[in-house]
């Protein structure tokens, strides 16, 4: 190549703009602030929905109360003996269906049988000596009536006996003295004839009648004092009559309280007619208690067997009616600020996919931590607060476990609508 000739060398080409997410590969600008805007939009719409969507979650949220700590609740009626005894039979199985007055355990009543016999012969010994108490309470008054009439009647009877005796007594004593005159008259007149048949004045024959009229004379004065001895035993008996009259009559004064007495005495068997009548009931109703009924209707659940000796009071089996539960659900005290009785609650139970309907009933007056077996005393050693939790009783809307598939223990999951 000849010295002179130069190379031409091409001219450089111009840099291009290096290339950006906000200006393009082309290094337009043009579009750069209606995509920024676009930006803002979505992401204002993104805050815009998020928002309102926490505004629908947290005014869902504020409308119930809800708790995991639940269960469904009932009574658990506990059959206990009534009576001591042998158990005979056990007419129910385990989780048995029952209805109200079934049989479901039998002792043996044959104890309590002889017992309620014993009691009837007692008793049929108390009416028959009640029914002659009675009967005696009108003959005791007729009798205690005429016995006050007839003892007046002997008193004036024996007042009269006492008259009449002394009267004759009396005249025993005047025939005694007129006896005794002419005794000393006889033996006067047997003297001065004695004196006159001596010198021969008088007659033997006179002097004989003389001597036997004052033998006559003088037997005439002992038989007087015979009389007027007789006489005065006669007043003496007389009055011994009327002393034993007064004293019947004295007696006969008692008959009110004799009346008295024997009507205390017909209560007295009416009462013991009554004492062996509840007698009599008590052993019917042990003989009843031989036999265990259902007191309502329920699910059985047994732990008796046959050949057991049961004692009163002894548990023999359980009845767990199944018409009537509830829901015991244990809320913290905090959520209880807006929770009223009455309120709707929606619930479902961790054995069914079924939501179930109810209300709240009532609240319990006290936490939980009270019925514990050692309830907390927080005036003694460290206090550390703890929310407590108050059981709410919820029962079930009209309809709501006709199928009977809720039983007691189950866990549940409330919500108590507030709103």
């Amino acid at each position: 190549m000849p010295e002179d000739t130069q190379t031409v060398s091409p001219p450089p080409a111009k840099a291009e703009p290096a290339s950006s997410p906000m200006f393009g590969p082309s290094g337009d600008t043009t579009n750069a602030p209606k995509k920024r805007t676009g930006v803002l939009w979505i992401v204002l719409g993104l805050a815009a929905v998020v928002l309102i969507a926490g505004v629908i979650v947290w005014h869902y949220l504020s409308l119930y109360e809800s708790t995991d700590d639940a269960e469904v609740d009932g009574h658990l009626n506990a059959i206990s003996a009534r009576v001591s005894g042998y158990v005979s039979k056990v007419d129910v199985d385990d989780n048995q269906l029952v209805k109200k007055g079934d049989v479901l355990v039998e002792i043996d009543p044959r104890d309590y049988q002889v017992a309620v016999d014993h009691a009837k012969a007692d008793l049929a010994d108390a009416q028959a000596a009640a029914e002659a108490a009675n009967l005696n309470v009108p003959v005791t008054t007729v009798g205690t009536t005429t016995q006050v009439s007839s003892s007046q009647a002997d008193v004036d009877s024996a007042q009269a006996g006492v008259s009449a005796a002394q009267q004759q007594a009396d005249a025993a004593r005047a025939q005694l003295q007129s006896a005794e005159a002419s005794n000393v008259r006889a033996q006067a007149d047997l003297t001065r004839y004695a004196a006159l048949v001596a010198k021969d004045e008088v007659s033997q024959q006179t002097y004989d009648a003389s001597d036997a009229e004052a033998k006559s004379a003088a037997a005439d004065v002992a038989a007087a004092r015979a009389n007027v001895s007789a006489a005065d035993q006669a007043v003496n008996q007389a009055k011994s009559k009327l002393e034993q009259a007064q004293a019947g009559a004295e007696y006969s004064r008692t008959g009110p309280q004799q009346v008295a007495v024997t009507r205390a005495r017909a209560r007295s068997a009416v009462a013991a007619v009554q004492q062996k009548q509840a007698a009599l009931e008590a052993a019917e109703l042990n003989l009843q208690y031989c036999t265990v009924t259902a007191p309502v209707d329920g699910v059985v659940t047994k732990n008796v067997e046959v050949g057991m000796n049961v004692q009163p009071g002894q548990t023999l089996l359980s009845v767990v009616p199944l018409d009537d539960v509830w829901i015991t659900a244990n809320f913290k005290e905090t959520q209880l600020q807006n929770m009223r009785p009455g309120q709707r609650v929606t619930f479902t139970v961790d054995a069914f996919s079924h939501e179930y309907h109810g209300h709240v009933d009532s609240i319990a007056g006290a936490s939980g931590a009270r019925f514990s077996l050692l309830p907390p005393e927080n005036a003694t050693g460290n206090y550390v607060k703890v929310v407590q939790r108050l059981p709410v009783k919820i029962v079930l809307d009209p309809g709501e476990n006709n199928d009977h598939l809720l039983r007691l223990g189950m866990s549940v999951e409330p919500k108590v609508w507030l709103h």
